[in-house]
């Protein structure tokens, strides 16, 4: 059937009397789950436009609402601005379960006015895609009332509050008053610099050898700058941590408790868990003598909006890299039916199946770990500058496009963005043996055996980023290796997908 605005009822009418459906609860239909979810793209679009996180999440009974965490923080913020005092607050949740949508609301909502909000955040591709998605969008409703609204204009508009939070550093190194806003929401905090990677940084690229200190440490003491009032949000995602010098979650806790023990700290009890990496920090919290901090429930976010077809994939992911093969056989179980994962040792088949899979404008596309070297001879070059903008956005007939299944995406491009669709190339970088996950690196001519735990957390992590990027499903792709390629030995490749196929992964 098509119909329009003004045939709009009268085709609702027809349906409802024609089907044998149910009589319709108007109350029931409009506390159910809401599906299908937005992307991050088309949440951030309806935010810019007006609308609040309550119109774009799900409103189920076992999600914790966006609305609900955005209200809890809102309270905070006007609390901290009532009682003149300084707050930081900890929002956790799984990967996909709406933190940056909450940070970009408030930022967006509060942008201009008196609290003077912003949205930072050190993940370049997030910000350019969000920026241009943005920007795009705003020219295009400006142009449905006769307006014209430049490019440049546009793209200033976004920037207003949307912030790369390096800029933000170097701004206020240069100038030393109170930063304008009074509200910085970080997203991503636990990527935040340690103290070594922010003071080598500064010493190489800036030229300042006074800066010592770690850049959550510098940043809440911009913040510090305000005589009045002032609130971090810091928005954190478990087990993200990708880059060498990320400092992860508790060095946040930590400059708190050795040079800021007058700030209100509201913490997620959910941020005890090992993949937020704060246990031991919190312990020592708890243990001080005047610092306040509070635990608030709706702090944290529980239930992914991104894979709105399962709740699961998330921790399906998680007992996959963890090795924990009963209980991911378990949850596989409940993905099955509405949730596919498949398998497959052929890339033509996996790009027909994500070709087969979309409708419509659903998008997909191709990820791999940064690390994955060896996949070159199967068209796939991990080393070839791929713009997200151009990945995220434009349609299917731009050969730069994910759509074209040619230029691929890594975790650094992808991460805190989605597809609805995805094919996860697996190369020989994490591979799995009998005692459990190897990591390699490629360099020169040869594989090397990762011997630092943190850099074999940053390649766990970046299969994590990977494998929690899909909205719908997604097909992973391992290589059958070849015997006449000493760089891709079967035996690099064949324990990985008999593992996976283990857990019970459908082949095709």
């Amino acid at each position: 059937m098509c119909t329009n605005a003004a045939g709009l009822s009268q085709a609702l009418d027809h349906v409802l009397k024609e089907l044998p459906l149910k009589p319709l609860d108007p109350v029931r239909w409009e506390d159910a789950r809401y599906c299908p979810a937005p992307t991050i793209i088309e949440a951030a679009r309806a935010l810019y436009a007006g609308h609040g996180v309550a119109d774009i999440s799900r409103n189920d009974a076992s999600a914790i609402n966006l609305h609900k965490t955005s209200e809890t923080i809102i309270h905070i913020v006007n609390k901290s601005r009532e009682l003149k005092k300084k707050s930081i607050c900890f929002v956790t949740g799984v990967p996909g379960a709406g933190k940056t949508l909450v940070g970009l609301n408030i930022a967006m909502k509060h942008s201009g006015n008196s609290m003077h909000s912003v949205f930072l955040s050190g993940n370049v591709p997030l910000i350019a895609v969000l920026r241009e998605a943005l920007a795009r969008d705003n020219i295009r409703r400006e142009s449905e009332f006769g307006k014209v609204l430049r490019k440049h204009e546009a793209r200033t508009r976004v920037k207003a509050f949307i912030q790369n939070v390096h800029h933000f550093r170097d701004e206020y190194l240069r100038d030393h008053n109170s930063p304008v806003d009074h509200v910085v929401l970080f997203d991503e905090a636990q990527r935040a610099w340690n103290k070594e990677q922010t003071s080598s940084f500064m010493r190489r690229k800036r030229g300042r050898s006074d800066i010592c200190v770690s850049e959550p440490e510098f940043l809440i003491s911009c913040m510090d700058r305000h005589r009045d009032w002032a609130v971090v949000v810091c928005l954190v995602g478990g087990g993200q941590e990708i880059h060498t010098g990320e400092a992860g979650i508790g060095e946040w806790v930590d400059a708190i408790l050795r040079s800021y023990p007058d700030w209100h700290l509201y913490i997620s009890p959910e941020i005890t868990d090992s993949e937020y990496g704060a246990g031991k920090f919190l312990q020592r919290i708890e243990n001080h003598k005047s610092l306040q901090y509070t635990y608030h429930n709706d702090l944290h976010l529980a239930v992914s909006m991104r894979s709105f077809r399962s709740e699961n994939v998330s921790e399906f992911v998680k007992k996959v890299l963890d090795c924990e093969v009963s209980c991911a056989k378990d949850i596989y179980k409940t993905l099955a039916g509405h949730y596919p994962i498949v398998l497959t040792r052929n890339l033509d088949a996996a790009k027909k199946w994500v070709r087969t899979q979309a409708c419509g404008n659903e998008r997909f596309g191709i990820v791999v770990s940064s690390q994955a070297e060896r996949l070159k001879p199967h068209a796939i070059d991990v080393r070839s500058p791929v713009d997200p903008v151009k990945w995220f956005l434009e349609g299917k007939d731009d050969v730069r496009s994910s759509y074209y299944l040619e230029d691929v995406a890594t975790e650094f491009h992808i991460q805190g963005l989605e597809l609805d669709w995805t094919c996860i190339a697996w190369d020989g970088d994490f591979r799995y043996s009998n005692s459990g996950w190897e990591h390699f690196s490629f360099r020169g001519s040869k594989w090397q055996r990762i011997k630092k735990e943190e850099r074999k957390t940053y390649l766990k992590n970046a299969y994590r980023v990977l494998l929690t990027r899909a909205r719908q499903g997604m097909i992973i792709y391992v290589p059958e290796g070849d015997t006449q390629d000493a760089t891709r030995n079967p035996e690099y490749y064949n324990p990985t997908y008999s593992y996976l196929r283990s857990i019970g992964l459908q082949e095709i």
